[in-house]
């Protein structure tokens, strides 16, 4: 494909600024400088870099945000910080985006991409991937969570959850670690809220067979290889593991 083709499909940029920039010679191929927009590339073959910047031949990206609190999963929301604004301008591309939501005061896990197909795969309600969250109470937790959690929690305005699995972090008395296979607005605390807690703090700590990564700061973001996407979408961890791994955190 053309050199700007290629550079447009893979960033901000337009193809009328990308010209610009290839023109000035802000753009090598295989090490090269170039200064030819409709030069012809191979994303498989040939090794692309903007400003110094090496460009993924992929032709989709993944990344994993870690998210903290005070940003809205959204692409743009005026007055507020949006989680588009910790992802590094190397790694934006044009239809770039969250995959579900974590609510502005939630941390952990988020995926974004511009795979379309994929981020319909995790979030359909019939292949809907298990995410984790481990969740901190107001109050201790009561064993009858568990048996109503599992049967289906009823919300405050009459709606429905599927089963669900939540145990209590073993060696604590308010975290708990809950898996949910469907994604209603605010779903965990208002679950717990039904049950007469209240959630203090939640954090997306799994999707599918992939774990938030321990050496992964808060605020910071990685991209995923297809290895980690597999496991994504196609994996699940088992909770007693994960379970275990909160209580090793825990301690």
């Amino acid at each position: 494909m053309r050199l700007d083709q290629f550079l447009s499909a893979r960033t901000m940029y337009s193809r009328k600024k990308l010209r610009q920039l290839i023109g000035k010679g802000a753009v090598t191929v295989d090490g090269q400088t170039v200064t030819r927009a409709d030069l012809s590339v191979h994303p498989e073959k040939n090794s692309v870099t903007l400003n110094g910047t090496a460009i993924s031949g992929d032709r989709y990206l993944y990344v994993l945000l870690h998210k903290p609190k005070g940003y809205v999963t959204s692409l743009h929301e005026p007055g507020q910080k949006t989680v588009m604004d910790l992802i590094p301008l190397e790694l934006c591309r044009k239809d770039l985006c969250p995959v579900g939501r974590l609510d502005k005061d939630s941390t952990g896990m988020l995926l974004l991409t511009d795979d379309g197909q994929l981020a319909h795969q995790i979030m359909a309600v019939r292949r809907h991937t298990a995410k984790f969250y481990r969740v901190t109470l107001a109050r201790p937790w009561e064993d009858t969570y568990r048996e109503q959690i599992a049967a289906g929690i009823t919300l405050a305005d009459g709606i429905r959850c599927q089963p669900a699995q939540a145990e209590k972090v073993p060696g604590t008395d308010r975290d708990a670690l809950i898996c949910l296979r469907e994604g209603k607005y605010h779903q965990v605390r208002r679950m717990f809220a039904a049950m007469g807690n209240h959630v203090e703090d939640l954090e997306r700590v799994a999707m599918g067979g992939l774990k938030l990564p321990a050496d992964l700061p808060v605020g910071k973001c990685r991209t995923l290889c297809q290895k980690d996407v597999q496991k994504l979408v196609k994996e699940e961890i088992e909770f007693a593991e994960l379970l275990q791994n909160c209580r090793e955190v825990s301690s």
